[in-house]
């Protein structure tokens, strides 16, 4: 089923990950911009070995001893784990499509020098093609810019091209996006879906500023709004915690009056 379906009797029916059902009249949406998830190099088949030969991330060295291990990047993370995990592998082979690099000189220079005393090997082209059964690899392909191929071992594969933003699930749920964020109006910061809110970094309307104090703002605007959603009979109540004895008496507080 959807993560969200509208009911007949109007309410909304929510599903989670885990399966549970929640049923509710509005539906808030109160996130940032987004999960970060690792950029995948636009390689045939690599999803048949991630989490097997090929790694968006280092969690155990221990994987990786006496293995002929490639890196791809340019970046601090790249070259950095190019540094860390060389004295372990068996081989240690560098990819990135030109010999320029972003990443902290220290580290640069240093990775040059192992290059230079052959304990590291560095290639610059890109990775073409994947060989290896059952999710484990046994080689790989580089291809350079003048299209010459070149096969290497390779057992570990270890792509570091940066992050980027995902909306996840949201982005099924039907609302109008406009590059990437839930659009929304300035009034009720209500969603193109009635009774759908969002406030956050999540959404997006004109003059949006990504901070904590304009969210508290958005939040406050689609409460009052989502209160008359939910009772339409009944009238909102505008009270202020520094004055309001039912709410002092909701939170607690001594009347020191």
């Amino acid at each position: 089923m959807n993560v969200i379906s509208k009911q007949t009797d109007g309410m909304w029916l929510v599903q989670t990950d885990r399966g549970l059902l929640l049923k509710a009249s509005v539906i808030v949406i109160a996130a940032g911009g987004g999960s970060f998830t690792p950029k995948k190099p636009p390689i045939g088949n690599i999803e048949n070995f991630e989490n097997i030969s090929v790694f968006y991330a280092v969690r155990d060295k221990k994987k990786f001893v006496d293995r002929d291990i490639v890196i791809v990047g340019g970046g601090d993370s790249a070259i950095d784990w190019t540094l860390d995990l060389y004295s372990i592998a068996r081989s240690t082979t560098l990819i990135h499509r030109r010999d320029d690099f972003r990443a902290a000189p220290h580290s640069i220079t240093k990775m040059k020098e192992l290059v230079a005393a052959q304990k590291i090997k560095f290639l610059t082209g890109q990775v073409s093609a994947l060989q290896g059964q059952d999710g484990q690899l046994d080689h790989i392909h580089v291809t350079d810019d003048d299209n010459n191929t070149t096969e290497i071992p390779c057992q570990i594969l270890l792509p570091f091209f940066g992050l980027t933003m995902k909306l996840g699930p949201v982005a099924d749920f039907g609302l109008n996006l406009h590059e990437n964020r839930i659009a929304v109006d300035t009034e009720k910061f209500e969603t193109s879906v009635p009774s759908i809110f969002a406030v956050g970094d999540i959404n997006t309307y004109p003059g949006k500023l990504k901070l904590i104090l304009s969210g508290f703002h958005e939040a406050a605007l689609a409460a009052q709004a989502a209160y008359r959603v939910v009772y339409p009979e009944k009238k909102l109540r505008f009270e202020y915690t520094t004055s309001s004895t039912a709410i002092h008496k909701k939170l607690g507080l001594k009347d020191n009056s």
